[in-house]
């Protein structure tokens, strides 16, 4: 028995090995591109089971009817009914995300203008507007913390600790700030002449609202990720400058700006894509109902009265949809000006 299982052992072994070396011959025989793609094919197949397996389901789910009888869905398939309602206007899906009380606040809808085109016109606006000007301070911030100063620490202290608010508790924060008679910032807007005597019940009003609690509290990030790319620059380059006779702009201009370009856009693109998501703040500070992004169209179609989940997910498949191509507009845009940036 022995000897037969030593000669088996000693029959596969060398198969093992034949096996073995010729993977090892093949990987090696890879070229760079092909063996970075083989290590991230464990991250693509759980990115396959995480992101899109859910984005197919929705979309399966998309095509089936919502409409209820008798307090009974009716999952039906209806093809590309419910993308049809929701691109031309549906009714059930409008009268379900007004308020009654708001209903001043929906002047689109009411003259026929469908929710969606409202809602990605309020995520487009929000995203472009609030993103810049969290670029621009996060900027500014970043080239100041990048400084050698005196009290720098308690510096970005301050910088950095709006970020670390929830955003729950952010959207309180301006909830109560900005709510009549208990809040400063309804008075001190009427006496500029910006608000009106309820901002929260406006949706203009309320989506400058939106804008300066998130440009707040995000800000702080965009800084932070530009000051690492400051951080990275090799100040040698800035030294040589000076002997050169640069002017500060002129070193702004040619050695701080394309070095950091990278960093800068990684930012730009992290915050666009969680901009175009926004439903947290808006719910917890103006309210839905006040100012409608496309992620508030998919939680009221999803969770509200009537739940109807055939459109909730047309809904929250298009939102995908738009966002996946504004961020690949983004990316070809902003590649394009990094390759020719010089």
């Amino acid at each position: 028995m022995s000897s037969d299982t030593d000669a088996a052992i000693g029959g596969e072994t060398p198969e093992r090995e034949r096996t073995g070396n010729a993977v090892v011959n093949w990987m090696e025989g890879l070229s760079e591109a092909a063996y970075a793609y083989l290590l991230l094919i464990p991250s693509f197949l759980l990115l396959a089971f995480i992101a899109f397996y859910p984005l197919l389901m929705t979309f399966v789910m998309s095509l089936q009817e919502d409409r209820t009888r008798g307090g009974e869905t009716l999952g039906g398939f209806v093809g590309v009914e419910n993308y049809v309602d929701v691109l031309t206007g549906d009714v059930r899906l409008a009268q379900q995300f007004m308020d009654v009380s708001l209903s001043g606040a929906f002047p689109f809808v009411e003259f026929g203008v469908p929710l969606l085109q409202q809602a990605l016109f309020v995520t487009l606006g929000f995203a472009v507007i609030s993103v810049f000007f969290e670029t621009v301070f996060g900027f500014g911030q970043a080239l100041i913390l990048d400084q050698e100063f005196r009290g720098r620490r308690w510096v970005r202290v301050a910088i950095i600790l709006p970020w670390a608010v929830p955003i729950v508790i952010q959207g309180m924060i301006f909830f109560l700030l900005f709510q009549p008679e208990v809040g400063f910032g309804t008075d001190l807007m009427q006496w500029l002449g910006l608000f009106g005597p309820n901002p929260l019940a406006d949706s203009q009003d309320a989506f400058v609202i939106v804008l300066v609690a998130d440009i707040w509290k995000s800000t702080a990030f965009m800084a932070l990720l530009i000051l690492a790319g400051l951080q990275s620059v090799d100040r040698s380059l800035y030294d040589v400058a000076k002997v050169a006779g640069a002017s500060p702009w002129k070193r702004f201009k040619l050695i701080t700006l394309p070095l950091i370009l990278p960093a800068l856009l990684v930012a730009m693109l992290f915050r666009t894509m969680d901009a175009m998501r926004v439903y947290g703040l808006i719910e917890s500070s103006v309210g839905c109902t006040t100012v409608p992004s496309l992620t508030c169209m998919v939680v009221e179609a999803m969770f509200g009265g009537t739940r109807i989940f055939g459109t909730a997910a047309a809904v929250a498949f298009l939102t995908a949809l738009v966002i996946g191509l504004f961020i690949s507009v983004y990316i070809v845009l902003f590649r394009d000006t990094e390759a020719g940036f010089y």
